[in-house]
């Protein structure tokens, strides 16, 4: 499962009476190049963000303030979960419908890309997202034709 993919990864912090230095190279400690960086800030209380893939993007997000849960799904299985170490953060490789939901006041998501902001990147249509991930599996020869015909309730016919 893609799913399977996504993790937690435990980021490098040094320590000394002033507080604690967090730190990430890429490559190295996420397996990307980092060529974006961006933070959401001000989400409501409970908010939800996030409720889309992307096609070749990799992403890495960090809950530098506050806590929030990820979902994570590859259109047949769901992971959850919970940000809120600023030392950890979670891997999510393309083709991932990504749902950040339950954040607490005053919640920082900071997120490293590995490529610049691309709107044709982005699969915002669950339906949309669920047809690539079967046309990505296809091509990658995960599943036949006939098989991912069949999953979508096709016959050889249509």
């Amino acid at each position: 499962m893609l799913v399977d993919y996504c993790r937690l990864i435990r980021l490098p912090q040094r320590s000394d009476p002033r507080g604690y230095l967090t730190y990430v190279e890429a490559p190295g400690h996420i397996p990307f190049s980092i060529a974006r960086v961006f933070y959401i800030t001000d989400i409501p209380e409970g908010g939800t963000r996030g409720l889309h893939a992307h096609r070749q993007l990799h992403q890495f997000l960090i809950c530098v303030a506050g806590e929030f849960n990820v979902v994570c799904d590859d259109s047949d299985c769901q992971r959850e979960f919970r940000l809120s170490d600023a030392s950890e953060g979670l891997y999510i490789p393309p083709l991932i419908w990504n749902t950040e939901t339950n954040f607490r006041r005053g919640s920082v998501c900071l997120v490293l890309a590995s490529a610049p902001y691309d709107e044709s990147d982005y699969l915002r249509n669950y339906d949309e997202f669920k047809e690539a991930v079967r046309e990505s599996r296809v091509k990658s020869g995960l599943i036949s034709e006939v098989t991912s015909a069949k999953h979508v309730g096709l016959s050889s016919g249509q």
